[in-house]
């Protein structure tokens, strides 16, 4: 199955340095590498831009730009548009607040019979109303 990697992970690997994680996040690197390795991971256009918001150097901006590009980002129509629209139209009457682009996030996962890799906590409020399938990753 094949995995959306939410902005979230791609951080840790590419924002942060090693030293500085937790084990946990430590073992969420370890696993996005072997995604990676196995051809798994996949990206969209926003999760891109949220990752590359806010780099003030750069030199950075222009180093992480170049790692990305080895990752093509997942082309995203009307439909998902629309699957996103709908996914945050169930969550919210049931207290479940969301983002435009988790929603996306969702829906595409959703729609493709993909998983989603995060660290985010608001994806597994997100499961208990959609069904989303999250990565879990591997011990």
């Amino acid at each position: 199955m094949n995995v959306l990697v939410d902005t979230s992970i791609w951080s840790l690997a590419l924002r942060r340095r090693s030293h500085d994680l937790n084990a946990h996040q430590n073992a969420a690197v370890a696993e996005l590498t072997e995604l990676i390795k196995e051809g798994r991971a996949k990206i969209i256009g926003p999760v891109r831009q949220e990752l590359l918001s806010g780099i003030t150097s750069a030199t950075q901006f222009d180093k992480l730009c170049e790692t990305m590009s080895s990752f093509p980002d997942e082309t995203v129509g009307t439909p998902d548009y629309v699957a996103a629209a709908k996914a945050s139209n169930v969550c919210r009457p049931k207290g479940t607040a969301v983002s435009v682009s988790d929603m996306l996030l969702c829906a595409m996962a959703m729609t493709r019979g993909w998983a989603i890799f995060m660290s985010n906590p608001d994806f597994e409020n997100y499961a208990k109303v959609l069904a989303v399938p999250l990565h879990v990753p591997r011990k």
